[in-house]
């Protein structure tokens, strides 16, 4: 099989069709593409103050400071332990979300989100409360990790499901535009306060992001509130559809889907290396990069696939998933070695531009299809519960990839070798398990899942 061909399905020309039509009636599209956006916005943007904190702040406060490494890693570490929690979340909220709907989930996640990242604000650290400081950060990085399980999953299926045929990775890729909007708020917030003097940072400074997230929640759920529940669910739970237990009901009857996204949902970890990662290394006392110039250039970066993002989700609405996924998975891998390479020069220039075509391009070509790539593989009876569970596995690499960067890191000018290696071979297996399923660009909505589109 060619992993790249346009479209192999052999789709009956009386089930296809044209641009624009559809056989099911879609609440306004654009309202939940903005309702999906500023969820994600919310999820990533926890997901990102935490792994920025991690890299730069949490090490100082959280953990005895005898051993810069091992508290780094510390660090890190429970940045990876959120991601435990996150499959369990997949099958609770998956479980939900196809029982009773998308959209009382959805409104559920934001909620715990919420309340996980404003208890982190408010902890006392290490020096006040000593161990106990960390095990309360964990806590509370488990509870955010069992919201996120569900937020992904429901905001795909709720915006796939109210989109028009023709337009359906545009209108999902919003999703993912909120992950962009996410990380630039989350490093242009930190970057005002890393100019603060150290002892004010430390102390109260690394808090604030936690606290701003607070009002992107506020926002979000006020739109949720005004969501209808997706025609897709309504018919499917109309004619008893429903599947009585869904997850148990995904894996009998489509484990080899199942296992398709877990391996496909391992790019994330190539993007942890970069984000995570590559932040805290360029930080560090190796490489000596200013905290500053590291958080401008991503926000740059990740400003410009806020357009890049929904651009080739449209492209993919016409040339079809598996090209622009296959192309972008690997030019991730590949430009990891770019981007790390540009960190041991120093020069801010050679990083922006390792930047740009890291995130800008390469990750901008993998979210804008990979939310309606995944999704597509399961009909709408467990497409919620199939979703999550598939990615939330898969994305545990990616959760314990910076920590374990760390373990393997090497010596001298290339030390970073190992972890560009680590996060390249993720890639790679993630491009051939996704571009290994069929081409779902031009299947009908309520076709999506049969088994002779698995």
């Amino acid at each position: 099989m060619n992993p790249t061909g346009k479209d192999q399905l052999e789709v009956p020309q009386e089930d296809r069709l044209p641009d624009g039509a559809g056989t099911h009636q879609q609440q306004d599209p654009w309202r939940a593409a903005w309702s999906a956006l500023l969820g994600s916005t919310l999820e990533y943007y926890d997901f990102f103050v935490y792994g920025t904190a991690s890299a730069l702040v949490l090490n100082k406060v959280f953990f005895p400071t005898g051993n810069p490494t091992v508290a780094a890693i510390s660090s890190l570490a429970t940045f990876g332990i959120g991601y435990l929690a996150r499959p369990l979340g997949a099958v609770v909220f998956g479980n939900l979300g196809d029982r009773i709907g998308r959209k009382r989930v959805l409104m559920l996640t934001l909620a715990v989100m919420g309340a996980a990242s404003m208890t982190i604000a408010l902890l006392p650290t290490y020096s006040h409360i000593g161990a106990l400081a960390p095990t309360l950060l964990v806590i509370c990085r488990l509870v955010q990790g069992f919201s996120a399980g569900g937020e992904a999953a429901g905001a795909t299926a709720l915006t796939l499901e109210n989109s028009p045929e023709g337009k359906r990775a545009f209108f999902t890729s919003f999703t993912l535009v909120g992950y962009s909007a996410a990380m630039v708020l989350a490093s242009l917030t930190f970057v005002p306060l890393t100019l603060l003097p150290d002892d004010a940072f430390l102390s109260w400074g690394w808090r604030i992001p936690f606290i701003l997230g607070s009002l992107i929640l506020v926002v979000a759920y006020y739109l949720r509130r005004g969501l209808d529940e997706t025609p897709t669910f309504e018919e499917a739970k109309k004619n008893k559809q429903l599947a009585a237990i869904p997850a148990v009901e995904v894996f009998r009857t489509h484990w080899r889907t199942v296992l398709r996204v877990v391996f496909a949902s391992l790019f994330a970890a190539s993007q942890t290396v970069i984000s995570v990662f590559g932040l805290s290394y360029a930080t560090s006392a190796e490489v000596g990069m200013s905290k500053t110039t590291m958080l401008v250039a991503s926000s740059v970066a990740m400003g410009i696939t806020m357009a890049t993002v929904p651009m080739f989700g449209w492209i993919s609405d016409r040339v079809g998933r598996r090209p622009i996924w296959f192309i972008g998975t690997l030019g991730s891998g590949a430009s990891t070695f770019l981007y790390f390479w540009a960190l041991g020069t120093g020069s801010t220039a050679a990083v922006l531009v390792a930047s740009l075509i890291n995130m800008s391009i390469f990750t901008g070509m993998m979210n804008g299809v990979w939310t309606v790539l995944f999704a597509e593989m399961f009909p709408a009876a467990v497409r919620f519960s199939g979703f999550a569970i598939g990615t939330q596995l898969g994305f545990l690499m990616a959760g314990f990839t910076p920590a374990i960067g760390w373990s393997i890191i090497g010596h001298g000018s290339t030390a970073w070798l190992p972890v560009a290696i680590l996060g390249a071979t993720c890639a790679v297996v993630a491009a051939i398990a996704g571009a290994s399923g069929r081409e779902t660009y031009r299947v009908p909505l309520e076709e999506l899942g049969s088994k002779r589109t698995e």
